[in-house]
Order: structure tokens, then sequence, then C-alpha cells
């Protein structure tokens, strides 16, 4: 391994929207994991927020059971609630310890009809277990006021603004049990590159400022995972007259972070602990040791459209000159991924039952 080349534990992305069951224009499971490989990433955690929204036993049984013979790296799969279904958690928790639950509107209209409902599911869902919410404007302090009466450990999805990300850091400081995530596009774009990419940059959480960004960057000591939320639609899609808020990420995410290495932004320390060791962590989990990315931290390119793995075919980020690309992936010890070419077939990812 030559010295430009950097072996980073077992990448983990948390949050990742693969389509697959009923949306699979978009994504499905085995085109989904084909762009986690390329993009250097083992395991990926896929959201409940599909078409038909995974709300029972039934549900998730059925998407896992589809997933197995499609998937190339490994797959975790979170159950979803409208407060309505806490009668099921007891079912599935040999499934999954993660809940994800919208309190704001997003692609499926899953938003709690009443917030209040929050209070319920806190205390039903396994203590041991991981909520994952989807939180913006009132909604964070809301929910950090529950998460202070009930102790639930809770992750922050996507934080995009200064406004929402200042009250997780003074609950942080005072020793709630929270963590949170922030996603490249927030970290990388504004709301005036909005003019430049028109509905291709249509995303929730919106782009923010460019205060917000400054202020994501000077605060990342208190972000816990680099998170794609890869939500991919297609082109198709996106020109239409209603277009669809959501941007792929799972290819983009690994050279973006490395240029911000490049840059002198972050350490690759601490990029590792944002992308392997923390996931794993929130996650409950540790990766063997044969499970790993190697990455050219020298190579320079340029982020394109062509050649994508993901079903939907483009970037917001084409044309963007990066330096960092991943090169080689391992799976406990077996070789999936080398220089551009998929080397095993689906199935060979497993369900992450955690």
């Amino acid at each position: 391994m030559s010295i430009e080349h950097l072996r980073i534990p077992a990448p983990v992305d948390l949050h990742t929207h693969l389509r697959d069951v009923g949306q699979n224009q978009k994504e499905d499971f085995y085109t989904g994991t084909r762009a986690a490989l390329a993009g250097g990433f083992v395991l990926v955690d896929d959201k409940s927020n599909k078409q038909k929204p995974i709300f029972t036993f039934e549900d998730l049984a059925e998407e896992m059971e589809v997933a197995r013979p499609k998937i190339l790296c490994d797959v975790g799969f979170d159950f979803g609630s409208d407060g309505k279904n806490l009668d099921e958690f007891p079912r599935i928790k040999h499934l999954t310890n993660r809940l994800k639950v919208f309190l704001n509107e997003t692609t499926g209209n899953l938003k709690l009809a009443d917030p209040n409902l929050l209070r319920k599911i806190y205390p039903a869902w396994p203590e041991d277990g991981l909520i994952l919410l989807h939180a913006e404007n009132d909604m964070v302090p809301f929910a950090l006021s529950v998460i202070e009466e009930t102790r639930g450990r809770t992750h922050f999805h996507h934080i995009s603004t200064k406004r929402d990300f200042e009250p997780i850091i003074e609950a942080r400081k005072k020793g709630l049990p929270v963590t949170c995530g922030v996603t490249p596009h927030h970290l990388f774009l504004t709301k005036d590159d909005v003019k430049r990419l028109g509905s291709f940059g249509y995303m929730k959480p919106e782009l923010a400022t460019q205060e917000d960004v400054d202020f994501l960057w000077q605060n990342l000591k208190f972000i816990d995972v680099i998170e794609s939320d890869h939500a991919p639609h297609t082109k198709e899609e996106k020109l239409s007259e209603k277009p669809p808020s959501g941007v792929p990420g799972l290819e983009t995410m690994l050279p973006l972070m490395l240029t911000a290495v490049a840059r002198g932004r972050l350490s690759l320390p601490r990029l590792i602990e944002l992308i392997s060791t923390n996931p794993q962590r929130i996650l409950g989990i540790k990766l063997p040791e044969s499970t790993y990315t190697i990455v050219d931290l020298a190579e320079k390119h340029k982020l394109s459209n062509d050649g994508l793995e993901t079903k939907c075919g483009w970037t917001p980020f084409t044309g963007m000159e990066v330096q960092g690309k991943v090169k080689t992936v391992f799976i406990r010890g077996k070789k999936v991924f080398d220089n551009g070419q998929i080397l095993v077939l689906p199935g060979f990812g497993k369900a992450l039952k955690q």
C-alpha cells in the first residue's frame, strides 16, 4: 500500500433511503448497495419512509425478505411510527433496535399528526433502543424536552442550521443522551446553489445560508457522524412540475470529506470517528478488522453524473473537483470492490439485526 493510500476501518452510513419496496424506479436494494460499495461503505442503514411505511412487523419482515437476495453490502433496517402503532414495538424488537420518527414534513408525509404523540412513543420503545428523529425549527427544542423527561437515547438526523444545532449543543453539554449527524450537502452547498441547481438542489431540510454552513464547520466537534441522507429520485421526477425533495449521496460523501481533510478542515482521525467509530457506537455494533475501505488520499478527480452506480444517475456535485478516491473495499475479509468493479454477487450482504 502506497503512502497516499489509507485504510479506513468499516465506513458506515447511518442515513440512506434505498427506496425498495415500491419506488424501484428511483433505486432498489441492488443498485443502492452497489452505490454504497462504490462510495466505500460496508454498512448502510435504510429508513422506513417507503411508499408503504414500515409500521408493522409484517412490513419490516417483508422488506428484509425482499432485501436479502439483492444486497451487496450489509444493511440495517429502521422501523417507523406514526404514534399509533405502539403495540407493534414488542413484535419487532428482535429485528431492529432503531425507530425513525418524523416531526416535520418530508418525503412520504409521515410527520406525526400531533407532536405530543412523541411523549407516548419514547416510553413504549425499548430502553436499550435508539430513536432517530427528523426534527427542524421548533421541533428540535420540543424533542429535547421530551428526551429530558424520558432519557431516551436519540440521534438527530441531518442537522443543517445554527438555529437547530445550538439547542443540541446545549443538550449535549447537559449530558442528555443525544447524538447528531450532518450531511455533505449541508456542509458543501448553500441556498445560493439552488439558483444553479434548480430542482436538483431541493431537499429536506432545505439548503441553508453560508452563515449556517460556517457554524456547522466551526462546531464540527459536536457532530457525531457524517451521513449521506442518500435520497435518490429520477431526473424525470426532479424535472417535473412538482419535483420531490432529496438528493443522492452515497458515492460522493467520502470524496467530499477527504477533500475537506486535504484542505485542512478536519483531520483524518476525526474523519474516521465520523464515518466509522461513532456510527458503529451509535448502532451498538463492532465490525471486524477484516472489514475496511482503502482510499487514495492524493488522487484528484472531478465528480460526475457519468458512471454512477445509483439508479437515479445524477449528483448535485457534478463538476466539482475533489481530492481523494475510494479504491478497494473488503467485507469480512473478502474483496468486494476494486478500482470501480463490483466483485460480489447479490445476496452477499447481510441484514443487520441489531
